[in-house]
């Protein structure tokens, strides 16, 4: 049995036509919701997008307690992940990275401590989030650096060493302020 790769799929879809490209586009389309996103991300209205994906974020870091909502971590991170694959814009994925930081962080504040794990998901995003302000222009990265040193001022009293953590990716990132 050959093993099926990308250059094999690759190598049939350069023999289709325009309009049979733009048929089976239209098939992955109509196949499963994150298609839907994806396609809606790259090729329609990337801010749409960003907003929806704030949306969900927001839900799934900062829930509606009342409504016994849980927190979605994962779903969170992919919706993340998920966004920055479709939109090659290195500044909107920095601030859908901070979003995710700042309402897990914001969640803490409102409600207290939640567990480890948790605290590990917002440090790696802070860090991702660090490591794409680092790469954009200097004249972009102020309101990123200004949004991420406000979630390590307002994290001082949170434990699990998150504090402590989001203060070392910013003083590596940004060793200057």
């Amino acid at each position: 049995m050959s093993k099926l790769s990308w250059s094999t799929v690759k190598s049939a879809a350069s023999e289709l036509s325009q309009k049979e490209l733009l048929s089976l586009v239209g098939e992955l389309y109509r196949l499963s919701k994150d298609n839907q996103s994806f396609l809606h991300a790259r090729f329609a209205d990337k801010d749409a997008a960003m907003e929806d994906c704030k949306t969900l974020v927001s839900e799934c870091l900062y829930p509606d307690v009342q409504r016994d909502r849980p927190l979605q971590v994962a779903k969170a991170k992919k919706a993340v992940a998920d966004f920055c694959k479709a939109v090659a814009d290195p500044a909107a994925h920095a601030d859908l990275m901070l979003f995710f930081v700042e309402q897990g962080n914001a969640f803490t504040l409102e409600y207290g401590d939640i567990d480890a794990g948790f605290y590990s998901a917002l440090v790696a995003m802070a860090r991702r989030a660090a490591e794409v302000i680092r790469s954009l222009p200097v004249n972009l990265q102020e309101p990123f650096r200004e949004r991420l040193g406000e979630v390590v001022r307002s994290s001082s009293g949170i434990g699990w060493g998150y504090h402590d953590d989001l203060t070392d990716i910013y003083a590596a990132a940004f060793p200057d302020r």
